[in-house]
């Protein structure tokens, strides 16, 4: 078993009161106590609608659906990050566009999707991996001069920012992730937030078989039961309220492990703009050494992971050029133990461990 694990969150006392309480009320499915969790995700974030899901992957969905995008569209995403938009996309029968990212961080690069978009192209997807934003307004000034939607999929990146808002919170529409591996985690569940009311009429009717209530005469619309449940919300209140807390910490052990990385040869941070709002969910390094690390880490009891595969080596995606950028990051790159509950001094375990092996 693992001394240390790579992300260290926690579900404590109060979640388990809230639940209960949820409970003995009768609130079991979505209701109430979920309308509230809306409310306060929109205030927090200051967009006037928010709608909760299932999960960041159903958000995703949903939210290419709300837009009509389906057959004989193309959907550009970037290739580094979970699969989650990608397969969002092919599941509303459109074409996945796979973009490079930039050479200094895995997010999208705006000049490649400038040379990706097509007359089909209907939106792109930018991915706001680990809180570091892309650059939105680029891409948003590149969306409005070729007339595409923008559905950022902040799923890694709640309640992150840029100089102008919230990640997000910018685009037509942003998707958010209540896993357990995020800030806020409702076991599985996630959201999307938009600005449009009529962007968000049509969620709600998606979320629930295209009908606005259960007593209905008629089915006027395509639509699924992507519903929450009050049991879920509940736990999301509470660990909302956390949120603050949680960040501070995040940015304390980022910040612990960018000052002692900054002076080890053979590793090095994939940089996240800690100290200008953007919030590092995760510790990310650079290693070309990675594969013997992650062996040295697991002898001595500590769980690192390897960065997850680009795109476009994917068997449905693959033979849409060369990716040399995500390349890097997929083959050097490495998760360090961090988490909003991980412990400062399994971070400085982890440290000392690196410079017994690196100096």
């Amino acid at each position: 078993m693992n001394k240390i694990v790579w992300f260290k969150t926690g579900v404590h006392e109060e979640e388990a009161t809230a639940i209960r309480e949820a409970l003995l009320q009768g609130r079991v499915s979505m209701g109430a106590i979920t309308e509230d969790f809306e409310a306060r995700l929109a205030q927090r974030l200051g967009v006037p609608y928010c709608l909760v899901t299932p999960s960041g992957s159903v958000a995703l969905f949903i939210a290419i659906k709300a837009l009509g995008i389906g057959a004989g569209d193309e959907v550009i995403v970037p290739n580094r990050g979970w699969v989650a938009a990608a397969h969002a996309v092919m599941l509303a029968g459109a074409k996945v566009v796979l973009a490079e990212v930039r050479r200094d961080i895995p997010n999208i690069d705006v000049a490649d999707v400038r040379r990706k978009i097509s007359s089909r192209t209907k939106a792109v997807i930018p991915l706001h991996l680990n809180g570091r934003s892309c650059d939105m307004p680029a891409l948003l000034a590149l969306a409005r001069e070729r007339k595409i939607a923008v559905i950022e999929d902040a799923c890694q990146a709640l309640l992150s920012r840029n100089a102008d808002s919230f990640i997000g919170t910018q685009g037509e529409l942003g998707c958010f992730s209540l896993g357990m591996a995020k800030l806020v985690a409702t076991g599985q569940g996630g959201f999307v937030v938009t600005r449009d009311e009529g962007l968000y009429r049509q969620l709600k009717l998606i979320r629930n078989h295209g009908v606005k209530d259960n007593f209905t005469d008629a089915w006027y619309q395509w639509g699924f039961n992507f519903k929450f449940t009050d049991i879920q919300a509940s736990m999301g209140i509470v660990q909302l309220e956390r949120a603050a807390q949680r960040i501070e910490h995040l940015k304390a052990v980022y910040t612990m492990y960018d000052q002692a990385l900054a002076g080890m040869k053979k590793i090095a941070m994939i940089p996240v703009k800690n100290d200008q709002g953007e919030v590092p969910l995760y510790i990310e390094a650079l290693t070309e050494d990675r594969d013997e690390l992650i062996k040295y880490f697991t002898g001595l009891g500590i769980q690192t992971r390897p960065a997850t595969p680009d795109l476009d080596p994917t068997i449905y995606f693959e033979g849409q050029g060369s990716f040399e950028n995500s390349r890097k990051f997929f083959t050097q790159g490495i998760y360090l133990p961090g988490g909003p509950e991980q412990p400062l001094e399994n971070v400085q375990t982890v440290i000392s461990a690196l410079k017994s092996y690196l100096l």
